[in-house]
């Protein structure tokens, strides 16, 4: 029983040595979901712009907002003209003055990743946490300002310490300062978004339908989403990212049915799911789907060990 203990631990060695040199992103990380615990890292410390992957943040501090501040995700808002200033596209069509229920909005941003809803969403959102300015006074800061401040609360929360959060939707051009994170710190934000159903199950739409009011007319749109891998090897999301500064970016969650272990007269259940951090790819689909495939080998030889866990190697 040790002997083959052994060498499967050796066997996940070599795994890990060859997946090392097997991809050319600049940095990855593999997790389980459950523990935390890391399967297998590449530079997953070096600080990297994330492009899109930053709105999975934004996402989480208008989903937590809505479940402990009482926000209604129904409510239509306004979309400001200052949410086309930078964002470099609008592939939807929206305008200034467009009509839009909350939830709507986070469909855009997470299934099409669309960046006037992100947008649109930290500046509502923050103008309500901001609240009114005092009488004959004038707030220092934006509301988008003051959204992106819980951004950077929430990844400090979190223990992101290698996070910075400039803007909502993780546009980087003509931005200062930088916007940055690293894989691990992406991993250690998606396990906790994944622990919320709501933003499980944005994530895992393949295309959904929106609609908006435009010129007192009602519009809709069905969104399209931007992760390909979606649906194949047991992937149910997470997000997709570009910048020609970030290269692509993504992030993958992958299920198994859970692993059911007799001990004596109890049963354990072993949740199965793994999550990948993909950065600076020039392919990231197939290096994603690589990963995931490569990921579940590191899985099984570490539950085959034991699932002992190193606390160097955990989130």
């Amino acid at each position: 029983m040790i002997l083959a203990r052994r060498i499967t631990i050796i066997a996940a060695a070599l795994l890990f040595g060859a997946l090392r040199s097997a991809f050319p992103a600049q940095a990855y990380v593999i997790v389980d979901s459950q523990t935390g615990f890391v399967l297998q890292e590449h530079e997953s410390k070096q600080k990297r712009q994330i492009g899109s992957l930053t709105k999975i943040a934004t996402a989480m501090v208008v989903l937590d907002w809505a479940e402990h501040k009482g926000g209604d995700l129904n409510q239509t808002v306004v979309i400001p003209p200052s949410a086309f200033v930078g964002t470099l596209e609008n592939n939807i069509g929206f305008q200034p003055g467009d009509e839009i229920a909350l939830r709507d909005l986070l469909y855009a941003a997470l299934v099409q990743s669309d960046n006037v809803a992100a947008y649109t969403l930290g500046s509502y959102v923050g103008s309500i946490i901001q609240g009114p300015a005092p009488a004959g006074q004038k707030s220092k800061l934006s509301a988008v300002d003051v959204f992106v401040t819980q951004m950077n609360a929430l990844a400090k929360q979190l223990k992101m310490e290698r996070t910075r959060f400039v803007n909502p939707h993780g546009v980087d051009q003509d931005v200062k300062p930088l916007p940055y994170s690293t894989a691990e710190d992406l991993a250690r934000l998606t396990r906790y978004a994944l622990n919320k159903a709501s933003f499980r199950f944005y994530i895992s739409q393949k295309e959904r339908q929106i609609s908006f009011r435009q010129g007192g007319k009602e519009r809709r749109y069905s969104l399209q989403n931007t992760n390909e891998l979606l649906g194949t090897q047991g992937i149910d999301g997470v997000k997709t990212g570009r910048t020609t500064r970030a290269g692509e970016c993504l992030v993958l969650s992958a299920g198994r049915e859970s692993e059911i272990v007799k001990q004596g007269q109890g049963v354990n259940i072993f949740p199965r799911h793994i999550i990948v951090v993909l950065l600076g790819s020039s392919s990231r689909f197939a290096e994603g789907a690589q990963l995931i495939g490569q990921g579940w080998q590191l899985y099984d030889q570490w539950a085959a060990a034991g699932r002992l866990v190193d606390p160097k190697k955990m989130l």
